[in-house]
């Protein structure tokens, strides 16, 4: 919004011209969303406390987490208010990568909320059905595969419409047959919104992770929307792409202003309103990006912590159906999925396991972009 008012300013007044570089507007999302989530945080909530909109614990859970039983959830909206006024007011209205990447943010925090609102304001303990849950992930992946199949936002001149590139090679891509890569997309939305969403067990973990995320995420969008960039780098130029740095930025800023309330002892947590969110918004972000497989390595913790719980589940239907419950009770690969409630079994302190995922995130960020020169 901004951009369109003072952007044509720039040829009188030498300060607005500013607005025509995306690293400034980037930076300026990423600012406001912090700010935002500052200031709608408290009354957010102080609300949810006065609709007694709690958190529900596992009793099978780490006995140090019933003291945080009652504490407010839903505070995901406050990311995605925040995430999405920043790039309202920085980002160009008109670019189709930054409005399929707010839409998935809606969808999937809508998701999320109407899950959120079953089990706690109405008393629902298993929320939205696991069926309808997955119904509307599948049919925002189906939605979006076939879009981009009619209508690409990247020209196909210069990558095939259903294609991906893959990191550590130089102009490599996988096509797919139009069915595949629409089930491949779907995959992709429903992973990553599921793996955000196990990860999302700890006071700070899932928000500062995917503070990571937003902020590699940012980079690369910046750099794939520069034709000099990617000529030096030896990517695939995606005209319009650099956009969407600014709504990372402001994913970014988004995720560090709700840290602030989300950190140790949390005061809210996001619930799944905000995890579904995020997880769907870098799903479709690395899908807009032609950069799938990189999404693995940016989130390799939340990867990871999807993994932990699809080995254990498996591992035990296994085991139970050839053995019997007691040899499956006995033989579990964790001692608790997901995987960091796995570490907290083990005697880590709760801070101590989000102290050290965080840096194993950053790894995974330096990691990926290690990919934009090892080719």
């Amino acid at each position: 919004m901004l951009y369109h008012l003072l952007a044509p300013l720039g040829k009188h007044l030498l300060v607005f011209n500013l607005l025509n570089y995306i690293s400034f507007r980037a930076a300026a999302a990423t600012v406001t969303a912090i700010l935002l989530a500052f200031v709608i945080g408290p009354p957010v909530i102080a609300r949810l406390k006065a609709r007694k909109i709690g958190q529900v614990i596992r009793v099978e859970g780490p006995a140090t987490h019933q003291g945080k039983r009652g504490t407010p959830t839903m505070g995901g909206a406050i990311i995605i208010v925040a995430t999405l006024v920043a790039t309202l007011l920085w980002s160009q209205l008109s670019n189709r990568f930054v409005l399929v990447a707010m839409l998935a943010t809606l969808w999937m925090g809508g998701i999320g909320f109407l899950d959120d609102y079953l089990k706690i304001v109405e008393g629902k303990s298993r929320g939205l059905v696991a069926k309808w849950k997955v119904a509307g992930q599948v049919s925002f992946g189906v939605s979006l595969g076939t879009l981009l199949l009619f209508f690409p936002v990247v020209p196909t001149e210069t990558i095939p419409a259903a294609a991906t590139t893959v990191p550590f090679f130089k102009f490599v891509v996988v096509a797919f047959l139009p069915w595949m890569y629409v089930v491949f997309v779907t995959t992709v939305i429903t992973g990553s919104s599921n793996a955000v969403n196990l990860t999302d067990g700890l006071d700070g973990l899932a928000t500062g992770l995917s503070a990571i995320a937003a902020g590699a995420f940012a980079l690369f969008a910046y750099l794939f929307g520069r034709i000099d960039a990617t000529a030096y780098l030896n990517l695939y130029y995606l005209p319009g792409a650099g956009e969407l740095a600014i709504f990372c930025g402001a994913l970014l800023g988004g995720c560090l202003g709700f840290l602030w309330f989300n950190a140790h002892p949390a005061q809210v947590f996001m619930g799944d309103t905000g995890s579904l969110a995020l997880g769907g918004a870098f799903g479709t972000v690395a899908i807009l990006l032609k950069a799938e497989f990189l999404l693995l390595i940016i989130g390799g913790v939340f990867a990871a912590e999807a993994v932990s719980v699809m080995l254990q589940t498996g591992v035990y239907k296994w085991h139970k159906r050839t053995r019997g419950r007691e040899y499956a009770d006995a033989h579990r690969v964790f001692r608790m999925a997901p995987l960091h409630h796995h570490f907290e079994k083990l005697g880590w302190h709760e801070s101590t396991v989000v102290t050290r995922f965080y840096i194993l995130g950053i790894f995974c960020a330096m990691v990926a972009l290690a990919t934009l020169k090892l080719r």
